[in-house]
């Protein structure tokens, strides 16, 4: 079971994994976007009430207070005090309560329905209030209570305002609750809508900004939240005053707030007064957290049944590559002989039929293979006997190429200084009959080329025994036979090596050190030169040339000479490592040796 779920011993395990990936991706992707989609048009949702409420409340604050500013100068005039009192009572039952009081401050009578408490009797004094003060002026919203009343704050507050006689002189004050019939509903909807714990807080602030109608610590005080951010734009836009935005209170606590105004009618009292509704942020975005987290989890599980569902699926599907797999093993294992194909045009059929082909092809090639393994083996000996045979004449030549390289050598050395013995010896038989008295000079003269000659035999085996040239390079073992041609026949000898030149060392370069050696060997023995030149360089970067050059007496290189194997030695050796070889000459013109050699840059 643990093998089949392994990606790496199983197809479908790997095809399961990369599905439940997949989709565990793909749900957590779309359950993110579509939380923060659904979280940001809960929240303006939500913030697109609070304004419209707020419009609602400060667009029905507005009439009660146009209302009874209307009612107030409808009835005044030349009627005294208490005949407006009474008008008003009659006019506006619904009223909570009605006070009158003259310009003295004292209460003239009060009013008050069954359900309210009145905070103003007749006879009490409030001159030092600052309702009246601010009625006598014109109008005033605010809160209207004895001081220690255990009167709660209004709905929408209390109006004062001057009472005019027909000349309009201001004969005193009346003060009122503002109530409107449907506002209290509407404001007990909305704060449950937005919160059942009713966290929604109405304000009415004037236009200094204190709060006129409100909570008893927050009245007479000026609002003082500081603005944090903005709050989420509104689709679609609402044309309204006051854009909802988020503040920071002095506790600590961010609030959204939004404003409306007061609509009065008149330049003096436009603006006067504005409604506020304010919610503290974690309330806004609670119900749109908790729908983002409902919604991830949702996605989530969806995702895993969908993983689940394809999985199971896969393994459906897969099935008949199973069933594959295990033929081919146990054709692997020697179980049997031959792939199953399955039914069917499918992919695995055509597969199976594709390798069973193969495996029937490999069996045939198999028996070919082990017929021409035999004619191999066969072929093989014979060609293992035809090897020994061109190896045996490979070993006779190179014994025949050593051959010729001691010939010349012994060319080189032995044969010259044997040949100038035997002149010296013929020389000495005539002296002899001629001339006794030079023979003792003739004789140690002799005794030199004997010395010499020996000299040269040992100098050519200590050659053949160490290699200068590929210790040194080309250039530093040509200077030094230079130098040493140079010694023995005090010849004007010029030597020029280039340093890339002179760094070649293999075994070319040996045979073409031994070619120099014989070349100087000839221009000391038979050329009767003056100056002699040695040139080493580089053509082209991949050619090297050595030039011999001498001023002495020339020969014709294409006379015949029996007996001399020199020149033919000098070919050989140059046909013996792929080399050009040049000799330019004529009687008392010189010689010109020349030889070149293509080689490689790693050579160098």
């Amino acid at each position: 079971m643990l093998r089949d779920l392994n990606p790496r011993h199983s197809l479908v395990a790997g095809i399961i994994w990369l599905m439940v990936a997949l989709a565990a991706s793909f749900a957590i992707a779309a359950s993110i976007w579509a939380g923060r989609v659904a979280r940001e048009i809960v929240v303006q949702q939500h913030v697109r009430r609070l304004v419209l409420e707020t419009d609602q409340l400060g667009s029905d604050l507005g009439q009660a207070v146009s209302m009874r500013l209307e009612a107030i100068r409808a009835q005044g005039g030349p009627l005294p005090l208490l005949e407006v009192f009474k008008r008003l009572s009659t006019a506006y039952p619904d009223l909570a309560w009605v006070a009158i009081v003259d310009t003295a401050g004292v209460v003239m009578a009060g009013d008050r329905s069954e359900n309210s408490i009145d905070p103003l009797s007749a006879g009490d004094n409030v001159a030092a209030t600052n309702w009246f003060s601010e009625g006598l002026h014109g109008p005033w919203i605010g809160v209207i209570g004895k001081p220690g009343s255990a009167s709660s704050a209004p709905l929408l507050g209390d109006l004062a305002a001057p009472v005019r006689d027909g000349s309009g002189r201001v004969v005193g004050v009346i003060a009122a609750h503002l109530t409107w019939h449907w506002a209290p509903t509407d404001v007990q909807r909305l704060s449950k809508t937005l919160d059942v714990r009713g966290s929604a807080q109405t304000l009415v602030l004037n236009r200094a900004g204190v709060v006129v109608v409100g909570p008893e610590p927050l009245r007479n005080a000026a609002w003082n939240g500081l603005l944090v951010d903005e709050a989420p734009p509104i689709e679609p836009p609402l044309d309204l005053t006051g854009a909802p935005r988020f503040e920071r209170l002095p506790t600590g606590q961010t609030v959204l707030v939004a404003r409306a105004p007061v609509r009065l009618e008149g330049d003096e009292l436009r603006d006067a007064w504005q409604v506020q509704l304010s919610e503290p942020k974690e309330i806004v975005y609670q119900r749109a957290n908790a729908l983002a987290v409902r919604i991830v989890w949702i996605s989530i599980v969806l995702g895993l049944a969908t993983a689940v569902f394809g999985a199971l699926g896969a393994r459906h599907l897969t099935n008949r590559l199973k069933s594959l797999t295990r033929s081919a093993a146990a054709v692997g294992r020697g179980e049997i002989a031959r792939i199953e194909v399955p039914r069917g045009r499918d992919e695995v059929a055509q597969l199976a039929a594709v390798f069973a082909k193969i495996l029937d092809d490999l069996h045939q090639e198999r028996s070919e293979l082990l017929n021409l393994s035999g004619e191999l083996e066969r072929r093989v000996a014979v060609r293992t006997r035809e090897v020994e045979r061109l190896a045996e004449e490979s070993r006779y030549a190179a014994i025949v190429r050593e051959r010729l390289q001691i010939a010349r050598d012994l060319h080189d050395t032995l044969a010259h200084s044997m040949m100038a013995m035997l002149s010296e010896v013929r020389l000495l038989r005539k002296l002899q009959v001629h001339d006794p008295d030079s023979l003792a000079g003739e004789l140690a003269r002799a005794e030199e080329v004997a010395q010499s000659g020996m000299n040269e035999a040992r100098s050519a085996i200590a050659q053949m025994r160490v290699n200068s040239v590929r210790d040194t390079g080309l250039g530093p073992a040509l200077s030094k036979t230079v130098e040493r041609f140079n010694d023995r026949t005090g010849l004007d000898v010029d030597f020029d090596a280039d340093p890339e030149a002179a760094r070649f060392g293999d075994e070319r370069a040996e045979v073409i050190f031994r070619m120099t050696e014989e070349a100087l060997r000839n221009i000391e023995r038979h050329a009767a030169a003056s100056r002699v030149r040695v040139a080493l360089r580089m053509v082209d970067a991949a050619q090297l040339e050595l030039r011999v050059e001498d001023d002495g007496v020339g020969f014709d290189p294409k006379a015949s000479r029996p007996g001399h194997f020199g020149l033919i030695g000098l070919r050989e050796q140059a046909q013996l490592i792929g080399a050009a070889f040049e000799i330019k000459s004529a009687p008392n013109q010189g010689t010109v040796f020349r030889l070149t050699l293509r080689i490689a840059p790693e050579a160098l």
